[in-house]
């Protein structure tokens, strides 16, 4: 099963990376990777979220064997992945085309749902790190790299947090850097414990 998760959270990073690259009229750098679930392409973002995350709860059932805290804070993950795509963002800041280039005085209940399950997200990835750091049976080695990716990722996101706010150019990199250390710390959870 944590094969499964493993296997999910490349591919998430993968799927978007390559997507953001190809889409017409999207700019990597700047825009969020939600802002890819928008437009004809959508699709393809708003089913990588729903994917992913249901494959990351997929291998948090596995992880109980660990600590329960951990495979429930990785659930939880998990949960809030599947949501994000389900409620996908509103139009903003030029993408995609031909939307205003400013951000919205009001939000659409989808996109606000949108945010509650980010929050989730990008709170509790950390949260579980720093759990895994606390579990003995993981090893001094994985829980010393579960540690600094939680310092890391926590960091990362206050970063790209203020980067949002600020409409900064670089929100959209300061928030794959944010995904990929937490996602490649996930993937490394999940391949020392396949089952």
């Amino acid at each position: 099963m944590t094969s499964i998760g493993a296997v999910a959270a490349v591919v998430f990073v993968v799927v978007f990376t390559v997507d953001g690259w190809t889409r017409p009229g999207y700019g990597p750098a700047r825009q969020p990777v939600s802002a890819l679930a928008l437009g004809s392409r959508g699709w393809i973002q708003t089913a990588n979220f729903v994917v992913c995350g249901a494959g990351v709860c997929a291998g948090a059932l596995a992880l109980v064997s660990i600590s329960w805290p951990l495979s429930t804070a990785v659930e939880v993950f998990g949960v809030a992945l599947v949501a994000s795509g389900v409620f996908p963002m509103d139009a903003m800041r030029g993408y995609p085309p031909g939307t205003p280039d400013n951000t919205p005085e009001h939000y659409s209940r989808r996109h606000r749902l949108h945010d509650h399950a980010g929050a989730v997200v990008f709170v509790s990835l950390p949260a579980a790190a720093a759990i895994a750091a606390l579990t003995p049976a993981l090893g001094v080695p994985s829980r010393t790299y579960s540690a600094v990716t939680a310092g890391v990722f926590a960091t990362l996101f206050v970063v790209f947090g203020r980067a949002w706010e600020d409409d900064s150019p670089r929100a959209g990199l300061w928030q794959r850097l944010t995904i990929l250390v937490g996602w490649a710390w996930l993937a490394h959870l999940f391949v020392l414990h396949q089952h």
